[in-house]
């Protein structure tokens, strides 16, 4: 069965509800900014371990900004 649903906090395939596995805490609810933010960034330098710190994060906040679950958080008002 294949669905066009999206995580709203990090754009992953899901096939239910809002957030994926990796943006929920234990209980199912959406992670704190700070430790989504943290996850994310800390997956992006996997992927590009040579670009800067400062770029991952400055794009990491840009990427999250486009998130429905995010595009409203004061932190990301001028990504």
């Amino acid at each position: 069965m294949t669905t066009d649903l999206n995580c709203e906090s990090c754009g992953m395939p899901i096939e239910s509800g809002h957030y994926c596995q990796f943006c929920t805490d234990e209980r199912g609810f959406l992670q704190d900014f700070d430790t989504r933010f943290a996850a994310m960034v800390d997956w992006q330098q996997r992927r590009t371990p040579d670009a800067s710190r400062e770029t991952i994060e400055a794009e990491t906040r840009s990427y999250m900004s486009g998130m429905p679950a995010w595009r409203n958080h004061p932190r990301l008002a001028n990504a």
